[in-house]
């Protein structure tokens, strides 16, 4: 497979195809529900289309835990069927379908009590790694094991003596969300896929009660087209409901926006081997492994102010602060944190008041003729997501139509990964490149790094560090923008990088020269470079203002005194 190339003529012609032809499947947002339910309509055979009214993963797919789990703490609810699926799917990603990006990360559990919490615990974590095995899929993880207090300090010194009697450390895996769904939505692509990025849904088109497509409007170039589909997918995550009153149908579920926030801080603040997870009173908090950093988080409050830039206030900052800080020798404080963000959760609503106890699980319906409605579940279960969408959308379809086949297409980047890595050495030999440089580049490209490294060849200066964040290479910048879709600076410095939350401005000193690397790509004059500038600064400035924030109120005030670049 010729993986696709998501450059801006790309996209234009993509979005001129979408209109000129009608579609077997017309999918709307591109987080990762949408990117794979648009890959396994494309790996049946459909004509597909995905429309993104953003960039890929701009809402709650690029502002997750990082984490791809079973979600151990669902076993406690008795929620046996959802941790199955989801240990079955960790298994794919690790080892078949993404182990560029999915990556195995240790935890510890401090046991509080002696006795009954190590049984209570331990059964569980058993039971845990039991289920994973018998997937058929949990190859690849170690399996838990019990440590005393004097090995688990050892593990991680960072705890304070009298914050755990014993631990159990366990497996689960990380990823870089942002990037895989960029990576899903390169791969559908490469498997036909019309995809466009920046072109927002605003209207249905309709032959009586059917769905038969949806009018968008360009985000970029202007002007509208109306895209023509046997069946529509409505992927639009926190959105849900608002999409559906385009159609003047709320549907058969209401969908619920849980606030999670997460804290980044530098490696060295935490002096430990392994991530940490820890009790709270309302639900878990995960201290995660994150390259030079760590992700401590999360929250899980109610939110109905903005969904396209949920905003962490003060009170957010201080709870995750007080709970971690309940365990370390040495406290974080808020000079300590590098980075801030907030996501947004879609919740199936009606089990319960309290968001932590809201449906994890996902449901589809298909409220009028053509058009299907997926929603709720976790990252983890995207591709279980993706499949019923389809398995949905293919009964409104006139011909048959071939079973899912997903378990078996590998990510763009997965085929030949582990030959690549075995041989970075040699890769950096041959290229002048440092090898720590090739194996930060493998982990995030994959086989697709020999295109980075080919822009290298072509252009030495783009393999220096960029400004302001020697995590990354010019080069890449470069790359997102003419392979991977970036359209606007945000989208290089939040999502294609993580510099916005990695270092402690916020991405504001890398801005400039990253906007000139994707100038001449993009087709951008020194005024728009000027313009994507601002734009990005007054992002971050609105953030940090809204971090200062009491409460949700003002802090959703606060984040809102930036406006987008591209108006929504």
């Amino acid at each position: 497979m010729r993986t696709t190339t998501l450059g801006p003529a790309q996209r234009a012609a993509a979005l001129t195809r979408m209109a000129e032809q009608e579609l077997d499947i017309l999918v709307v947002g591109a987080g990762v529900v949408g990117a794979g339910t648009a890959l396994d309509a494309a790996t049946r055979g459909l004509s597909t289309g995905l429309v993104e009214a953003r960039d890929w993963a701009a809402g709650t797919s690029s502002r997750s835990s990082k984490l791809i789990h079973g979600g151990l703490r669902y076993l406690e609810m008795l929620d046996f069927a959802l941790v199955r699926e989801a240990l079955k799917e960790r298994g794919l990603l690790l080892g078949r379908l993404a182990p560029h990006l999915v990556h195995p990360v240790p935890f510890l559990y401090p046991l509080q009590h002696k006795g009954w919490e190590r049984l209570y615990a331990g059964s569980g974590v058993a039971l845990y790694d039991a289920m994973s095995v018998s997937s058929g899929h949990g190859r690849g993880l170690p399996l838990h094991r019990h440590l005393t207090r004097k090995h688990a300090l050892r593990v991680a010194p960072a705890l304070r003596k009298d914050a755990l009697v014993g631990a159990l450390q366990y497996y689960d895996a990380g990823v870089d969300d942002a990037r895989f769904v960029a990576t899903l939505v390169r791969t559908a692509a490469s498997y036909g896929a019309q995809v466009a990025n920046q072109v927002r849904v605003t209207g249905f088109l309709r032959e009586g009660e059917r769905v038969v497509g949806a009018r968008v409007h360009d985000g970029e170039a202007g002007g509208e087209y109306d895209i023509r589909a046997k069946q529509v997918v409505n992927a639009t995550g926190v959105w849900t409901d608002d999409t559906q009153a385009l159609i003047a149908e709320r549907g058969q579920f209401h969908v619920r926006a849980s606030k999670g926030i997460h804290l980044v801080v530098p490696k060295d603040r935490i002096h430990s081997t392994t991530g940490l997870i820890l009790r709270t009173e309302k639900s878990v908090l995960f201290v995660i492994p994150w390259g030079r950093h760590w992700i401590v988080g999360t929250t899980d409050t109610d939110w109905d102010l903005d969904k396209a830039h949920p905003a962490a206030s003060s009170a957010d900052i201080d709870y995750v602060l007080d709970h971690v800080n309940s365990v370390l020798a040495t406290p974080l404080t808020r000079d300590d944190v590098q980075g801030v963000y907030a996501g947004l959760r879609p919740l199936l609503a009606g089990e319960s008041d309290a968001t932590s106890k809201l449906s994890r699980e996902h449901t589809v319906a298909h409220p009028v003729p053509g058009l299907v409605v997926v929603a709720g579940g976790k990252y983890t279960t995207y591709r279980v997501m993706a499949k019923d969408a389809v398995d949905e959308a293919v009964h409104g379809l006139d011909h048959r139509v071939a079973p899912c086949c997903t378990e078996e297409v590998p990510l763009a980047g997965a085929e030949g990964y582990q030959a690549e890595w075995n041989a970075r050495a040699r890769t950096a030999a041959r290229t002048g490149v440092h090898v720590a440089r090739i194996e930060h580049l493998l982990q995030r490209y994959g086989t697709l790094t020999r295109e980075v490294l080919d822009l290298i060849a072509d252009d030495p200066s783009l393999a220096a560090p960029l400004a302001g964040a020697d995590d990354y290479l010019r080069a890449e910048v470069v790359y997102a923008a003419a392979y991977e879709g970036a359209r606007h600076l945000d989208d290089v410095l939040a999502r294609r990088t993580r510099i916005s939350i990695e270092t402690f401005d916020r991405g504001t000193r890398s801005a400039r020269e990253a906007a000139e690397l994707m100038a001449p790509v993009l087709g951008w004059d020194a005024h728009q470079i000027d313009k994507e500038v601002e734009y990005y600064e007054k992002r971050v400035e609105a953030e940090r203002e809204s971090q200062l924030q009491p409460d949700d109120l003002t802090a959703d005030a606060a984040r809102l005194g930036a406006p987008d670049i591209v108006p929504l």
